[in-house]
């Protein structure tokens, strides 16, 4: 898989790819991902890439043309399944949405800044609208990073047990159950007994009850759709 991120703001994201997981699954080889510099494709002297709405509303307006000169440049390189706008207006990002894009080959990130972007690229560049939530972010780079590490931990190899991601909270719509380590006894507080047994299957349905009683109380909105 390739992700492409296309920011004004790289070094906010220079960290995140670069540690923990994404940076294992990048040595492995599962997934290159690239940041670029929207400010690299303008053609304004100062680097702009903004200027002010038409229509006289406040606030700065990301222009079209350093945007596709990105997203073209990345194109003529290579077919790319989606090219995702993170937006507050949005599909709204979940496990299931983010299972479905680590199927794919080859992606893009478009970060918004400012007000937001000129509505042009959303209607001829645009084949995905992503939001992580019902707030407003300064930037699309937190959201990004959001999107990215959410898909990269499903690919295949990436985490060291491939089984503990589909236990995570989400998958089949239930949260996770309780997880305990050592020591089985701290201050009184004691790991429940059934964790202790070594009966697998006993623990497996301990689990499924607890995820169930979880989600019921916590989220039954999930229940809802399965």
């Amino acid at each position: 898989m390739r992700i492409d991120i296309l920011t004004v703001l790289p070094e906010m994201l220079e960290g995140m790819v670069n540690y923990s997981i994404l940076r294992r699954a990048q040595d492995k080889g599962l997934v290159e991902i690239r940041l670029h510099n929207l400010r690299d494709y303008t053609t304004n002297k100062w680097r702009r890439v903004d200027d002010y709405p038409f229509g006289g509303e406040a606030g700065m307006v990301m222009q079209i043309e350093p945007i596709d000169r990105a997203i073209s440049a990345l194109k003529s390189e290579r077919i790319y399944d989606e090219i995702v706008y993170v937006s507050p207006d949005g599909e709204m990002f979940n496990q299931s949405v983010a299972n479905q894009m680590s199927m794919l080959s080859n992606i893009v990130i478009l970060c918004g800044h400012y007000k937001g972007i000129d509505y042009r690229i959303r209607e001829h560049l645009i084949t995905k609208e992503i939001s992580v939530g019902d707030y407003v972010l300064t930037g699309g780079e937190l959201a990004a990073a959001i999107i990215t590490d959410a898909v990269v931990r499903l690919l295949p190899g990436a985490i060291g047990d491939e089984q503990s991601a589909l236990s995570d909270s989400f998958q089949d719509n239930l949260l996770a159950p309780p997880v305990y380590t050592r020591p089985a006894d701290y201050k009184g507080w004691k790991v429940p007994d059934i964790l202790l047994s070594g009966h697998k299957r006993n623990i497996d349905e301990w689990r499924l009850q607890q995820a169930y009683e979880r989600t019921s109380q916590r989220r039954p909105d999930l229940l809802e759709r399965k």
